[in-house]
């Protein structure tokens, strides 16, 4: 399984020790609001260059190297806010894509892809979006069960943060399907690498 999942282009790198700092988990949402606000405004610009990737990558098959840096550099920051916000990392992540986080996305460079799929990628990835979109639900749910768990103890369960970590990685993959990162569909099989 592990092979699988490290031959996909998108994968999830997970070295976090599971403790936390109870003082932090009990801020979390306040101390998330400033990664929102970039998220969010980085996204309009995301979305905006999502149509631009399409146009590209219908007409000559592959993202410049540009344009696939700048899609993937918004897909890992926002993997690691909601790492952070759902507790499945504990340090306060950075601003950007740039440095080292302990729940961080590797996300291959660009890669041909078939013009056919790429005209057809939203409605290809309507099943995915689905399933991802329950998935961070069920994230959600264990962030807020994992709040008082590590309110209460300093640490996060292993099991509790792993399937937190699966749900972000597909989410992940889907987003990278979806905004033509990868032309490899998202995949249920392996997990986080440590």
């Amino acid at each position: 399984m592990a092979t699988q999942a490290a031959e996909h282009p998108i994968t999830l790198r997970v070295d976090d020790d599971l403790s936390h700092n109870r003082l932090t988990v009990f801020f979390r949402l306040i101390l998330a609001i400033p990664h929102f606000v970039v998220v969010a405004l980085w996204g309009v610009v995301f979305f905006l260059l999502g149509f631009v990737s399409w146009l590209v990558a219908l007409f000559t098959g592959s993202l410049p190297e540009g344009l696939h840096g700048f899609q993937a550099s918004y897909v890992r920051y926002a993997n690691r806010v909601n790492a952070y916000l759902y507790l499945v990392a504990d340090p306060y992540p950075p601003f950007g894509a740039g440095g080292t986080y302990p729940v961080d996305l590797e996300i291959a460079g660009p890669e041909r892809q078939s013009r056919l799929t790429v005209f057809f990628r939203l409605i290809l990835a309507l099943p995915a979006w689905i399933l991802a979109s329950l998935l961070m639900q069920l994230a959600q749910i264990l962030g807020f069960i994992a709040w008082f768990v590590c309110l209460f103890t300093g640490k996060m369960p292993q099991g509790m943060r792993d399937l937190s970590a699966f749900c972000l990685r597909y989410y992940s993959q889907t987003f990278g399907y979806a905004f033509l990162l990868t032309q490899r569909y998202p995949s249920l099989s392996g997990g986080p690498t440590a």
